[in-house]
């Protein structure tokens, strides 16, 4: 009896339509009826692979801008398109599904940051998605701060108390900011360092600090390395491994883009640079010491491009050039989210200046 390729296992048949790219497994799933009852099947799902290559990549097939209306594709897959794509494919290329109220709300959960809750009112999730996603859009392709005056940001005090804090946004810098910072805690004479903590479909969020030796244990700043590397995850050889595993969960909530996808864990790919040195110390034997301030950058399409002399992703780069003057708030629900261990070490959290007495 000769084999056929339909005569193969569905299981088999599924793992090879997930090496095609959309436009060949559009074809092949009207071939006959059962490439195409194994194309719609949701529980298969070949679907699901082609549709992420297009989107880590960023460079979208022309068939997927209207995978919406073929009724093969499983509607679950818009899920993940409509929490990563970029916005301008979204808002002005893609025809989007019909997906129930709890979908949208799923859909707005995974991509945008818990703060932004804020902006829903009394209306469906599904228009609350559209007005956020054409707000930050707008709002990374030109310098409007009129829907959001002022920013709110939050350090960690080397002390272990917490501040959120919040400045004007239309003159919003926050190495300005952090440089005033330093002169007010006598770190002036030290070079400012940026890290990319983990970035999400419209934003991503970064942190500044100051790296120095450590003479003086209580200039150390213990919840800076914690925050910027959970506890129980250090670098091992080249990779940075888990050494307590199920201490820590994948972040769903929001759904870090691919470049961060393992996040809180490390993410390979070069993009994830977090683990710069070795054991309890930064780079050059250095500590953290000072005040970390964590703000929300909102990204464009000319925030990836490498501007400054500093390594890419990393210092200068990230907040010097083209696609880096626009920040959006980073609240308390949004430190919670995206680093959850920091709530039993935080000692105090204050909100606006001073102490918390």
């Amino acid at each position: 009896m000769a084999l056929t390729f339909e005569s193969l296992p569905v299981e088999l048949i599924t793992d090879i339509m997930e090496e095609l790219d959309l436009e060949a497994l559009v074809t092949i799933s009207y071939l006959s009826r059962r490439l195409h009852d194994i194309a719609s099947d949701p529980y298969l799902n070949p679907w699901r692979r082609p549709i992420l290559r297009n989107l880590r990549t960023g460079d979208y097939e022309h068939c997927m801008k209207h995978l919406s209306v073929r009724s093969i594709v499983p509607r679950q897959n818009w899920i993940e398109i409509l929490s990563i794509a970029q916005p301008a494919f979204l808002l002005f290329e893609a025809t989007l599904p019909n997906l129930k109220e709890v979908e949208w709300e799923e859909c707005f959960k995974r991509r945008f940051i818990p703060g932004w809750m804020k902006w829903r009112r009394d209306c469906s999730w599904r228009e609350t998605y559209k007005k956020l996603l054409f707000r930050t859009w707008h709002r990374s392709q030109t310098t409007c701060t009129t829907d959001e005056a002022w920013t709110k940001y939050i350090v960690l005090n080397r002390n272990g108390s917490a501040n959120e804090l919040e400045a004007t946004s239309r003159n919003f810098n926050p190495l300005a900011i952090f440089n005033d910072m330093k002169l007010q805690s006598n770190l002036a004479h030290l070079e400012t360092h940026i890290r990319l903590v983990v970035q999400f479909a419209d934003v991503r969020i970064i942190a500044l600090g100051v790296l120095n030796t450590p003479e003086r244990y209580l200039s150390v700043n213990t919840n800076a390395r914690a925050f910027l590397h959970p506890p129980g995850i250090e670098r091992i050889s080249e990779i940075p491994t888990p050494t307590n595993k199920g201490a820590y969960e994948r972040l769903l909530h929001p759904l870090p883009s691919p470049s961060h996808t393992e996040y809180p864990y490390y993410t390979p790919g070069g993009q994830d640079k977090r683990w710069l040195g070795n054991e309890a110390l930064e780079e050059g034997g250095l500590t953290w010491a000072g005040g970390l301030m964590i703000t929300a950058q909102i990204t464009g399409p000319q925030t990836a491009v490498h501007w400054a002399e500093s390594p890419p992703l990393q210092d200068l780069d990230l907040v010097v050039g083209f696609g880096r003057s626009q920040y959006s708030s980073f609240t308390w629900a949004d430190l919670e989210a995206i680093a959850p261990w920091m709530e039993e070490r935080i000692t105090k959290k204050i909100d606006g200046q001073g102490l918390g007495n």
